[in-house]
């Protein structure tokens, strides 16, 4: 079902030429370990089966990393009513809601589609919002449902999990304890230096997706609730807050930085804005306040910072 959310051509486009790049790394990289471990039957199996679980179980993983837990109307029926709303102006099924019961402001979606999608609020972001403020995170949150790049960054993201999981093994199987000769530590070498190439490579297609996958959401937001100064006020204050929260406390959440609504880092990017999951405050800002001005609504403080 097509929702109302305003639909983004661009978005559209970098999500296919992503996951064209990527099945293409996918499969080099399948046929690579193919040969250097002269198994097809258990690379196909572990590859195959990492895939399935991830995009059938990502909803879970995020809850369960997040700590978040599905809540119900008669505990958060504000939640829930501005949720309501929001999907019956975009027309649009309503998502699992949840809540993570964690002091740092932020949102997330995740769900391999619209009918399959969580939305999850943590409880400090709930304490620190003004209703105007909420509806904005939660229809940025909602557009990513709705464009389908919530199931197009899981998928995505499998293959650097997937790198990742590669170098573990080299470790750790017993294919390689306890062997020296020649053939086994060039093996071991391969597999580090394949695994690392393909990390690398999908980190930054991955990056490069995340970061305007957020302005598109956020436009989307803005145009579907036709406020966007409220969703300014939004991330001006999260982003703010984040900024307070000890970086140790930051650190488990930072593996998630890709499906935040505002991600857990605090600081503002300079030239690491290459490998960010985020377009800068700015960035977000300077966008928020050009439509703020074709719709004729009146600019707020966030808003004039940007200019």
């Amino acid at each position: 079902m097509q929702s109302r959310f305003r639909s983004d051509r661009r978005l559209t486009m970098r999500m296919g030429l992503t996951l064209f790049l990527l099945g293409l790394l996918y499969v080099a990289f399948v046929a690579a370990l193919i040969v250097l471990l002269k198994s097809w039957v258990l690379v196909v199996v572990l590859a195959g089966g990492l895939l399935v679980a991830q995009y059938w179980f990502s909803d879970r993983i995020a809850l369960y990393a997040m700590k978040g837990r599905i809540v119900e109307r008669e505990e958060y029926p504000d939640l829930h009513g501005v949720i309501d709303r929001l999907c019956a102006v975009a027309d649009m099924p309503k998502p699992v809601v949840a809540v993570s019961d964690i002091d740092m402001p932020n949102a997330f979606a995740t769900g391999r589609n619209a009918d399959n999608a969580v939305v999850c609020v943590t409880t400090g972001l709930l304490r620190r919002l003004e209703p105007a403020e909420l509806e904005g995170v939660l229809a940025h949150e909602l557009s990513h449902v709705a464009h389908k790049d919530v199931a197009v960054i899981t998928v995505a993201s499998f293959l650097g999990v997937l790198a990742g999981l590669m170098v573990r093994f080299a470790f750790y199987s017993q294919i390689f304890r306890g062997r020296k000769d020649q053939n086994t530590l060039a093996v071991f070498a391969g597999i580090m230096g394949i695994s690392a190439a393909v990390y690398a490579i999908s980190f930054l297609l991955i990056r490069a997706l995340s970061r305007y996958r957020e302005l598109a959401a956020d436009r989307a937001a803005a145009l579907l609730t036709g406020r966007p100064s409220a969703l300014a006020s939004a991330l001006t204050k999260v982003d703010g807050d984040i900024a307070r929260i000890p970086t140790k406390d930051l650190r488990t959440a930072q593996a998630f930085n890709a499906f935040y609504f505002s991600p857990a880092t605090g600081t503002e990017p300079g030239f690491t804005k290459y490998f960010s999951t985020h377009p800068s405050l700015e960035q977000r800002l300077d966008q928020l306040g050009r439509i703020s001005a074709e719709l004729g609504e009146a600019a707020v403080p966030g808003i004039d910072k940007a200019g």
